[in-house]
């Protein structure tokens, strides 16, 4: 075989073992790494040596799915619907799905036009629950759309909730969003989502590991959830119940040591059960795109300093603040009373008076000196007044 043929070869046996070989099945996986795709394709196609490891009865199975398997017609439907097969050690090929081992997949499906390795060296993965409430509709909106306009790629599943919402927050502002579909991406799932779906294709990619006209399943859902985690920098759950599949793509990101991280919500909620578990674990909690960014982005990335509003009581010296603390709340007292509580001297106690006098603080009252009524709801109204 030429040298020029080998590829093309190679792309054929990948595209027909994706209709063969379930996603994520490691055996499978294990097959391809220790014999080579011509190998396996050729033992599959006759049918007459099982490969190891393999029972007669699974034997069976995929030999009846391999007489069915047509990869050139594959390949052509895929083009059709706009569709292009990426496989390990292609140009567009992201390097870390191979952290996946024998789980990797056998090769991706993808749609759009950006470069999937590309985009995916600067990604995030926003989960979370399907039946979402409107706080993790909003979160989930909210975090894409934050992470977007910073310049991060959003990942998610394409599904109801948390997903929807996830890519409808990137879509919004402007920015690049990937849906990992468990079904072939021509037969977009759900259905109710085909035209966000097809939205996402318009200004992003939608990637998957089946080939034309497969359907979701159960399993396929959860095994998909493996390739958001191992695509992304890190994985964000938003709102999850304790069985929620959300938490197994938290998890396969936990194994592949990428960022965890969780959206606290209501203690008193089951949706966000889930997510609270992970946090008693080993999850960063956050609770807007630069807390993201600052885990998962690169070095200097920070989140800005939290801090509460600025008062004007905040603008004064210590010297001044220590004398305006000691005041009492109710009634008068002499500069000397002041002085002791503040530990200063009675000289510089008058002299810090009539400095908070000058800004409203404080007003004389015969040889007593008092709070001003705006001074007692500014400094005797924050929490740890006594």
């Amino acid at each position: 075989m030429s040298a020029a043929a080998e590829p093309e070869r190679e792309l054929l046996g990948r595209v027909f073992l994706t209709r063969v070989v379930e996603p994520g099945d490691e055996t499978g996986g294990r097959w391809v790494r220790e014999l080579g795709v011509d190998a396996v394709v050729r033992r599959l196609r006759e049918g007459t040596e099982p490969l190891p490891g393999v029972s007669g009865r699974r034997w069976a199975g995929l030999v009846a799915r391999a007489e069915r398997a047509e990869p050139g017609r594959d390949l052509a439907v895929a083009r059709d619907a706009g569709v292009r097969f990426v496989r390990p050690g292609s140009a567009e090929w992201p390097a870390q799905l191979d952290d996946l081992g024998d789980a990797r997949p056998l090769g991706l499906w993808v749609r759009g036009g950006a470069d999937l390795r590309m985009w995916a060296l600067r990604s995030v993965a926003v989960v979370g629950a399907r039946a979402c409430t409107e706080y993790g509709a909003h979160m989930a909106a909210t975090l894409a759309s934050g992470l977007a306009e910073r310049g991060w790629i959003v990942v998610s599943g394409g599904a109801y909730g948390v997903d929807g919402a996830a890519h409808r927050g990137a879509l919004g502002s402007g920015g690049a969003t990937v849906a990992v579909l468990a079904c072939g991406l021509d037969r977009p799932y759900p259905r109710g989502h085909a035209g966000l779906i097809g939205r996402i294709a318009e200004q992003g990619l939608v990637v998957g590991e089946l080939p034309p006209g497969d359907h979701p399943t159960p399993s396929r859902f959860i095994l998909r959830n493996r390739v958001i985690a191992a695509l992304t920098r890190g994985t964000v759950v938003v709102e999850a119940a304790h069985r929620s599949g959300s938490l197994v793509t938290a998890r396969a990101a936990r194994r592949l040591g990428r960022h965890t991280i969780g959206v606290p919500g209501p203690a008193t909620s089951g949706l966000s059960a889930g997510v609270h578990e992970l946090l008693r674990q080993d999850a960063v909690l956050v609770t807007d795109a630069d807390e993201v960014v600052e885990l998962v982005g690169d070095m200097g990335e920070l989140a800005p300093e939290r801090r509460g509003p600025v008062l004007p009581r905040d603008l004064l010296d210590p010297a001044g603040r220590q004398v305006l603390a000691v005041l009492p709340a109710r009634g008068a007292a002499r500069p000397d009373e002041i002085a002791r509580a503040a530990q200063t001297t009675p000289d510089d106690a008058i002299a810090r008076l009539y400095e908070l006098r000058a800004l409203g603080y404080v007003e004389r009252h015969g040889d007593g000196w008092k709070l001003t009524r705006q001074a007692v709801m500014s400094v005797r109204g924050r929490p740890d007044a006594r």
